[in-house]
Parts: structure tokens; C-alpha cells; sequence
């Protein structure tokens, strides 16, 4: 493979050879053929990296996280229970400060054009992997921007003191104290296995940036090419350490706009597509299949807390009661979602029922907005992300109709979009007053939502947007972490549920389920319970002829008044 690569300050991307070159030339016959042992998947947008370590977007974990990679444990079966992966067991002391793994050994790293292995994986591929988070000072900390937003958000290095190696297939980590959610943190799509020998080779080549976008990882299939906008291309791993998957070739068609995504799959020009619209004209196609999943999410406006007038939170009040919720659950899920009350869902085992709903009330709302000093109205803008997820499958939509809500208490609006991984990287940096977001969760200990959204550590590193920060909320979750006592912690997380509805830093709106749409050609399963995909168990019944067209990316804002 031929690879031309561009760096960028704050995302790396690769740019490499067209889909299509590598079959030119075929007759029609090696092309059937080819389309039986290759799945396209239409998905919405390209990944910021090929390292989910480095970001929390749904688009690059499904881009990178199962596909490319292996985490120690993992997640499985419909109880959620964790299970072995590349540790084949594990052993915790009764305090819960030392957790040992015992690592496989005939787990093979992948060999590319640019890199070929001359070991299996061992205990120093672990230590590289997590001491690059842990370590300020390591070699690849600062690579690719030195934030790792899930670790630093759950305060990873402030839980583990040390991590030792024990031999080369024993890893043992070392907590500062007990902590109820560190096991199924290591079991998040963030949590992935790196090659320490290529790290090397980056070393000695001077080109330690290539690590996150060249990626080497142990997972059922390797990168072969990449074109941003446009295209991934995936190869099998023959040498994978479980059974080979049953696909050889893996296309990502980068195709944000959901009705190019529609066009698309009804043409056969893709075999599954993400986030898929026209439901009905779907179902009604004998050719075609409709599933979904009920995930553990929510999707929110948020409120940067930081930037007048969202710096008072009777302002942040008022216009979270001037929203109809249940208007735009209506109409952006068609039903498909619950409204919610906090920013946990029903289903998780920390819900209070308990939990107070601010409701809809513009009548309040213009008062608290006289209260605060803005009887007049205001001028502000709402970032809407410009792809589908299914915490919200039409952002852009749903912004227009708080438009309208909030016109009717004086207050006028400004839609702003862009490219997604140029959303994503200036929503952190803060330029914007507020958004609409959402969020997954990776496991399913309630932290994985209190934590991550709007700790004050998130704040500084992960994945707050809302830049709030609140150190009796922060002191609950700390709280809810060093207890084993599940209703403890249940108590103190309907606590700081409380907070959040009081200070409203941002307004739950609603939990959805994830649509994917398939042929029916197409077996095996790939939604994940907890929001990602995986292809390895995935393959064609039939043989269908398929074809793509690229898109270039528009990294332009666009602006709706």
C-alpha cells in the first residue's frame, strides 16, 4: 500500500490509494467474487484517529475500537457480564487495590506494509499501552495532542498508582484504593492493546504520529486504506488470535448525508448503513432488513457554562423550559425514544424515579429570563452536529424547532454546523455557546454517564462540553466510586441527578434506540449493546454485486438563520 499522509495540529489523517484501484483490471467473475467475501457499510462520518484511546465520538470507536483492536476483558451476552479477552483470566484481592491478568500468548499483532512483527503480544504491550495515558513524561504521551478524554474524565491516573509486570504474560495493576467501576473501564472500546515494538520502530523512523494513524493492533482486521470523506478500506487478519472473521474485505463508505446513505442501500450500493431514515419504505422492502438495539444513552442540549448569558444558570432555567421536549421527541424519533427526566435512562439500576422534571413552561421561563436581566430577549447560537446518531438521529431539525420555541420568549437563534471532526475539535476548545450532543454509554455502571458528561475533571480534559463544574456533584461521584453498597450509590447518584436539574447545565431530552439497516444477505450481528459495531461475526449468504462513490469532505461552517 502506497500511503501519503497529512498531519494536523490536532487530528491526523490519512490519505492513501482509491477502493477501486485495487480491482481494476477484474473480470466480472474475480468482482462477484470479491462482493461475496467483502461487506460496505455506508457509515455518517470519518474518525478523528485510529485510536479510540484519543476520543470519545461514537464514529471513531466504530471506525476503529472492535475492528482494529482488543482490550484485556471485555463485555458479553445479554446480561452484560464481563469475560475474557486478551487476559484469559483475572484475580482480585479482596480490598480491591491489586488486579492481576494473565495474558494470552498466541496473540498475533497485524503485519502491513508498514510494519511486521517479530513477536507476539506480552505484558510490555500492556504497560506501553496504558503508561502512554498514565505517564506525562512518556515517550508517546504527548503524540497526537496528549489527551486520552474517557481516562482522564473517570480520573484514571489519579486511581492507578503503578502498573507492574510480573512476567511476560502477567500485568498486574496496582489501585491507590478500591474502586467499583475500574473493571469495567478496562472493558470500554477506549482500553485497547497497542504494539509496543511498533512504537519502537516510530521511534527510530522519527515518526512516533503514525502510530494512531497507521495502526497496528491485534484486532479481527487491519487498515489498508484510508480516504478522508470518502473511504476506509479493511483487510482480514489471518493471523487472528480467535477464529478468522468471516469477511475478507471491510468498506466504510463515508457518507454523512443520511439520504445519500438511503440512495445508497436501496441500490445495493451498500450492504448495511448506519442510522438509517424512511423506516417504512425499509421495512417494506423484501430485500431489506430494519433491526435496532436499545442502547444506554442520551441525548442532550448543552449550555457552555463558561460564556455569557449561560454563565447564569437561572438563564440556562428558562430556556430549558421554554423547550417542548416531547415535540421534539415526536418528531426527531417518531416515537422511537423515551423523554428524559436526567441523564440516565430508565433502564440503568441507578435510576430514581424520583428525579424532578423541569417540564415545559414558557410562561416560567420569560419570567426567570426578566429575573436574570433579559426581559428583552437575547441573541445565541446552537451547534448542531451534522451527523446522524441515534441519541439524535437529525440535530440540525431539532435545533429548528427550539428555534421556534425559543422565539416565542424573545429570544432569537443562530444554527451553526460544520464537518464533524472539525464540530467535535472546536466544540472543545469552547468556541461555542451551546449544542447538541449526546452520549453512549461504554459500560454499564452508571459512572459512565455522571462521570464523563460533566465531571469537573471532564471539564479540563474529557468530554464536558458544557465546561461546568461542581465540587458537591464531584464529591457524590467520588462518593457512589469507593462503596461496593449498591444502594449507597444509588443514593448518591439520584443526589447528583438533583444538582443537574438544579444548575441545568445541560437538558436531557431523550433515550433512543440505534436503527441499522441491512440486506438480508447480510448475517451475523454487528450493533454492540453499549452503542459500537462490530464486523468480525459478520458475513454475505448470497452474492451481490456492489459499487461506491466518493465524497469529499466540507469543512465549512454552515449557518442557518
Amino acid at each position: 500500500m502506497a500511503v501519503s499522509m497529512m498531519n494536523f495540529k490536532f487530528i491526523h489523517f490519512l490519505t492513501v490509494a482509491a477502493l477501486i484501484s485495487s480491482i481494476m483490471g477484474c473480470n466480472e467473475g474475480d468482482i462477484s467474487s470479491l462482493s461475496e467475501r467483502s461487506i460496505i457499510y455506508c457509515s455518517e462520518g470519518s474518525p478523528e484517529t485510529f485510536n479510540p484511546q484519543l476520543s470519545t465520538s461514537g464514529t471513531t470507536s466504530d471506525a476503529s475500537a472492535k475492528q482494529l483492536y482488543n482490550s484485556l476483558i471485555v463485555y458479553k451476552g445479554n446480561k452484560n457480564t464481563l469475560a475474557p479477552s486478551l487476559a484469559s483470566s483475572w484475580h482480585v484481592t479482596r480490598d480491591g487495590k491489586k488486579i492481576t491478568f494473565y495474558l494470552r500468548q498466541d496473540v498475533n499483532f497485524h503485519q502491513t506494509s508498514y510494519f511486521t512483527p517479530t513477536r507476539k503480544l506480552n505484558a510490555d504491550d500492556v504497560l506501553f499501552s496504558f503508561n502512554r495515558i498514565l505517564d506525562k513524561d512518556h515517550a508517546f504521551h504527548q503524540i497526537s495532542g496528549g489527551q486520552y478524554s474517557f481516562f482522564q474524565s473517570v480520573k484514571f491516573s489519579e486511581l492507578v498508582e503503578k502498573i507492574e509486570k510480573i512476567n511476560d504474560f502477567t500485568i498486574r495493576f496496582i489501585l491507590k484504593r478500591n474502586d467499583s467501576s475500574f473493571l469495567a473501564n478496562l472493558a470500554t472500546d477506549y482500553a485497547v492493546i497497542l504494539s509496543e515494538e511498533y512504537g519502537q520502530q516510530l521511534t527510530t523512523q522519527d515518526k512516533q504520529h503514525e502510530i494512531d494513524i497507521l495502526p497496528i493492533g491485534t484486532g479481527p482486521f487491519k487498515l489498508q486504506d484510508y480516504r478522508v470523506g470518502s473511504l476506509i478500506r479493511f483487510y482480514r487478519h489471518d493471523e487472528y488470535w480467535q477464529e478468522k472473521a468471516k469477511i475478507e474485505q471491510l468498506v466504510y463508505d463515508i457518507s454523512p448525508n443520511k439520504s445519500n446513505r438511503l440512495t445508497k442501500l436501496l441500490a445495493k450500493e451498500c450492504d448495511v448503513s448506519s442510522y438509517p431514515i424512511a423506516h417504512t419504505t425499509i421495512a417494506e422492502r423484501s430485500d431489506l432488513t430494519l433491526e435496532s438495539i436499545t442502547s444506554l444513552n442520551v441525548g442532550y442540549f448543552g449550555f457552555n457554562t463558561q460564556k455569557a448569558p449561560f454563565d447564569n444558570k437561572l438563564v440556562r432555567q428558562a430556556i430549558s423550559l421554554a423547550i417542548n421536549k416531547q415535540a421534539l421527541i415526536d418528531t426527531i424519533y417518531q416515537g422511537q425514544a423515551a423523554r428524559a427526566k436526567s441523564i440516565l435512562p430508565e433502564t440503568s439500576w441507578a435510576y430514581d424515579s424520583e428525579t424532578p422534571e423541569l417540564g415545559y413552561d414558557p410562561v416560567r421561563a420569560k419570567s426567570l429570563l426578566e429575573v436574570a436581566g433579559y426581559a428583552q430577549g437575547f441573541t445565541m447560537d446552537i451547534w448542531a452536529m451534522p451527523v446522524q446518531r441515534a441519541y439524535n438521529p437529525s440535530a440540525v431539525t431539532m435545533a429548528k424547532l427550539i428555534q421556534a420555541d425559543l422565539k416565542k420568549i424573545g429570544v432569537k437563534v443562530k444554527i451553526i454546523t460544520y464537518e464533524w471532526s472539525t464540530f467535535l475539535r472546536r466544540l472543545s476548545m469552547g468556541e461555542h455557546q451551546s449544542f447538541l450532543l449526546g452520549w453512549t454509554a461504554d459500560h454499564p455502571d452508571p459512572d459512565n454517564f455522571f462521570t464523563p458528561m460533566l465531571s469537573c475533571t471532564s471539564r479540563e480534559k474529557g468530554s464536558n462540553r458544557t465546561f461546568w463544574c461542581n465540587k458537591e456533584y464531584d464529591e457524590l461521584l467520588k462518593k457512589a466510586l469507593t462503596t461496593t453498597n449498591m444502594s449507597k450509590r444509588k443514593g448518591y447518584y439520584a443526589q447528583a441527578m438533583t444538582i443537574i436539574n438544579e444548575e441545568m447545565p445541560l437538558l436531557a431530552i431523550a433515550h433512543s434506540k440505534r436503527f441499522q439497516a441491512r440486506g438480508t444477505d447480510v448475517k451475523g450481528d454487528i450493533l454492540e449493546n453499549f452503542g459500537g459495531i462490530s464486523f468480525y461475526d459478520v458475513y454475505k449468504s448470497n452474492n451481490v454485486s456492489n459499487t461506491n462513490k466518493v465524497m469529499a469532505p466540507n469543512k465549512k461552517a454552515k449557518v442557518i438563520d
